[in-house]
């Protein structure tokens, strides 16, 4: 399912926070953990030096839990998460992009996309 690199991007429901960031979307996935299995977003990892938040900084608020190692932020306003920030198995920095949250989202096969086991974490 890979794609070429392009230009992507998206926003939370209200408008507030905008991101946009160059890749692709050839590793699209869902998690089985207990809040993305609640949440239902396809989410696309995104090195984070590709990744600009547009604007909505001051309007994000962080949620951590289990290892608390990602930072998932959401709008406090809609309170929509369209990415979450961490740390690559390599070290590097990562935002994870809700892909749902794109201004034109690509259509989604969920039997084709990965799925993470973020249960058993």
């Amino acid at each position: 399912m890979s794609e070429q690199k392009k230009h992507y991007s998206g926003s939370c429901h209200c408008g507030a926070v905008k991101f946009a960031f160059d890749g692709d979307l050839g590793a699209m996935g869902d998690c089985n953990c207990s809040r993305c299995r609640r949440l239902g977003w396809v989410m696309q990892a995104v090195p984070a030096q590709e990744f600009t938040l547009l604007s909505g900084a001051d309007k994000l608020t962080t949620y951590r839990f289990n290892t608390e190692t990602i930072e998932h932020l959401f709008c406090s306003a809609c309170g929509i998460e369209s990415f979450a920030r961490g740390t690559g198995p390599d070290g590097a920095g990562a935002v994870m992009v809700n892909v749902n949250c794109l201004d034109e989202p690509p259509p989604i096969d969920r039997t084709a996309i990965h799925h993470w086991d973020g249960r058993s974490w």
